[in-house]
């Protein structure tokens, strides 16, 4: 039986830097606090220590449901262990499930914070309606999450979508399709060159031509590998949609598949904190409740 009324749950957005939790009620957030996360020196409990303050705080008088969270690395669904989190040395195998259940007797949920961001957009997001979508966030890295058959893609190791780790003419495609490119090719970011562009930087604006015709070229490959009905780009990229996003519809014109195009949409992500709002909803793909 469904409730009438949305449960509570609380998300947690775990990247290289900072934490992000939050209290989230259907698909609003209640409340929500962003705290930088202990670097390099720090140990294993250190960062963990901020995460369970971080939930007391959201959690206060209020009874919820579940814990979803999202990282930056591979992670071990069924057992909920995070392996080998790059930007926190420390963390080469956390049982954070085990950890977090034990502190607060509640379900916890883990994936990889680019599923939480396709899962956000699929349940809360422009991702609504659709069976089948990628979601691709763009930003010092290229991430994707896989949503098929209205849920996450089942994998051995959380690690399905890593399409910019592919290789791509002399490196990978994240070379050339997140803000590696910008900083690589032409030694900015791509806030810089986006003030640029819109001033009439003829440069900027090449660049941002370029990297659209190497995101066609990314999502190409999805196509061909997992066949979504819809792509949504997320990230500060899509900012400067208007300036990349003509050349990358022209670099998807030779797709082998017309058909294919014919169905198939991009959509650029427009909801804050949707990475926040995926990690909680972890609940609903696990626990299979769409209340």
């Amino acid at each position: 039986m469904t409730d009438s009324k949305p449960l509570k749950l609380i998300g947690v957005d775990l990247g290289g830097t900072k934490v992000n939790v939050g209290l989230v009620e259907g698909n609003r957030i209640l409340s929500n606090k962003s705290l930088k996360i202990p670097q390099d020196t720090a140990s294993e409990w250190d960062v963990i220590n901020v995460i369970i303050d971080s939930i007391k705080e959201q959690l206060g008088e209020h009874k919820v449901e579940g814990i979803g969270i999202g990282v930056p690395s591979i992670v071990d669904r069924e057992k909920g262990i995070i392996h080998e989190v790059q930007n926190i040395p420390s963390w080469k195998e956390v049982p954070l499930a085990d950890i977090l259940i034990k502190q607060f007797g509640i379900p916890v949920f883990i994936d990889n914070d680019a599923n939480c961001f396709a899962y956000g957009e699929f349940k809360f997001g422009i991702g609504k309606g659709y069976k089948h979508l990628v979601g691709l966030t763009l930003g010092t890295g290229m991430g994707s999450g896989i949503i098929t058959n209205r849920h996450l893609m089942g994998d051995a190791n959380c690690g399905s979508g890593e399409f910019g780790m592919i290789p791509y003419k002399d490196g990978i495609l994240e070379d050339y399709c997140s803000g590696k490119f910008f900083k690589n090719f032409y030694n900015s970011n791509g806030e810089e060159l986006m003030i640029l562009a819109r001033e009439g930087n003829s440069l900027a604006i090449e660049a941002f031509k370029k990297f659209g015709e190497h995101l066609g070229n990314a999502v190409k490959t999805i196509l061909y590998a997992v066949d979504p009905q819809v792509i949504i780009v997320g990230g500060s990229i899509v900012n400067s949609m208007d300036f990349f996003e003509p050349s990358l519809r022209r670099s998807i014109r030779d797709f082998a598949y017309k058909k294919v195009l014919e169905n198939f949409e991009i959509l650029y992500s427009k909801t804050s904190n949707i990475a926040l709002l995926g990690a909680a909803s972890l609940y609903y793909d696990r626990i299979g409740n769409n209340s």
